[in-house]
């Protein structure tokens, strides 16, 4: 820095401001320190920043299979509304969710000298494992159930459950199948619940759920069996991965979507809209989960005291098209 002050015919402390961004420099002295920053090849030390400011503007990020779509479009909504508020991301991805595994995650984070962490935390040992956050490390945790004091952002997905499944009863379907998700994750628990919820609210029988891991294969091998229960109409699968895994065991099978069967997938994935048929499913906004996510831990960096348990939710929204009909 004391270079480029020196190359730009300025003090150390105007240098400073212009890093910073400061509105009490004149802009032909900004251009001049700007020029010389370039020429010299002037990197800041944000080490040392965070040193002296106590804040490094980097924030964490402790994510679970990023390989999922929900998980990988979770962190990108993250990082990119980080990035809006002027922060670097450092990520960490594990291979499986534990206790053990995220406080290693955030003991490296905090070794960083992070500013707050987000937790991406889908199932329920990871919402377990929150318990451990270090006291003085402002965190937010994404879909991290209802225990503890760490503040949650989640989708709403016994909202969007309960949409699938009205939708379904709407179209005269006198009960809805549903194969759900894994069964220790917080999502498949959200989904399955309005599911069951919108059936027993209507008096309508709730036929046995069947298991899946949010694979194909898993949607695959569930449509095989559903294919051959008499008098199914109606389906909602907990993911759009494993609908698509339905849709081909029906073709199979020769059953008809959606004449013979309805079927409604969640997530809304990008493919969807090209299932054959099309997907009717249920859209999660990443995009505003990572914005309400960082809008909440900034709120806890910069403020001060203590902040009462947060939990904001994110409404779903429901996509109607063509693998779903009224019964005739």
């Amino acid at each position: 820095m004391a270079d480029v002050a020196r190359a730009a015919g300025v003090s150390h402390q105007t240098v400073s401001r212009v890093l910073n961004d400061h509105p009490n420099v004149r802009a032909e002295t900004r251009a001049r320190v700007l020029a010389a920053i370039d020429r010299l090849g002037y990197r800041r030390n944000l080490l040392a920043r965070a040193l002296v400011t106590r804040h490094s503007r980097t924030l964490g990020v402790v994510s679970f299979d990023t390989a999922l779509y929900g998980p990988a479009s979770t962190v990108y909504g993250i990082e990119q509304a980080a990035r809006a508020a002027g922060y670097f991301v450092s990520i960490v991805s594990l291979r499986t969710i534990d206790q053990a595994g995220v406080r290693d995650a955030l003991d490296y984070l905090a070794g960083q000298s992070v500013d707050g962490v987000v937790v991406v935390a889908p199932q329920r040992s990871a919402a377990s494992a929150l318990a451990d956050l270090p006291r003085d490390l402002p965190a937010v945790a994404v879909e991290g159930g209802h225990e503890g004091e760490v503040p949650v952002v989640c989708v709403d997905q016994v909202e969007g459950a309960r949409l699938a499944t009205e939708h379904l009863l709407g179209l005269g379907h006198h009960t809805v199948w549903h194969v759900g998700g894994p069964s220790d994750w917080l999502e498949a628990e959200g989904r399955a619940e309005g599911w069951r919820t919108a059936l027993e609210a209507a008096g309508r029988p709730v036929p046995e759920p069947l298991p899946g891991d949010w694979s194909p294969r898993s949607g695959y091998l569930a449509g095989r069996v559903l294919a051959r229960e008499p008098g199914l109409t109606a389906v909602f699968v907990s993911n759009d991965q494993m609908a698509l895994g339905v849709l081909r065991a029906f073709s199979e099978e020769g059953v008809r979507v959606p004449e013979q069967v309805s079927v409604v997938g969640f997530d809304d994935i990008p493919e969807s809209a090209y299932f054959s048929p099309p997907l009717t499913t249920v859209r999660q906004d990443f995009g505003a989960v990572g914005r309400s996510s960082i809008e909440v831990l900034l709120r806890r960096i910069e403020g001060s005291g203590s902040f009462p348990r947060e939990r904001l939710v994110v409404p779903p929204e429901f996509v109607p098209r063509a693998s779903t009909s009224a019964v005739t």
